[in-house]
């Protein structure tokens, strides 16, 4: 496990992205429940945010592709309308200790 940064930090609704060596992944807050994922579109593995740290559409609900407007589930990553419907985000685990956030790559 890596750890990522203070849960703090992460206020809610927020998301914020990484680079882990080779690893780019990104965290969704949701009250005192975190949700990671691979940051690649399962349509054509690019990156999703439009700017940095931006991954949630206009109402923070869903996480959105800045590319063709996929958007998925924040808490199972599942594709809800887009041209990759019914696919997925490639979900990281991810634990909540001592008030820090690790996730497993």
């Amino acid at each position: 496990m890596i750890a990522l940064c203070a849960l703090d930090e992460l206020t809610n609704y927020y998301s914020k992205g990484f680079i882990l060596g080779e690893a780019s992944i990104f965290v969704v807050r949701q009250h005192q429940e975190v949700y990671a994922y691979r940051n690649r579109c399962p349509h054509l593995g690019i990156q999703l945010e439009w700017q940095a740290d931006r991954f949630l559409d206009i109402e923070g609900e869903l996480i959105q592709c800045s590319t063709h407007g996929a958007l998925f589930t924040i808490q199972e990553g599942f594709c809800v309308s887009g041209p990759c419907s019914g696919q997925s985000l490639e979900a990281v685990e991810v634990e909540i200790r001592d008030g820090q956030v690790w996730v497993d790559i």
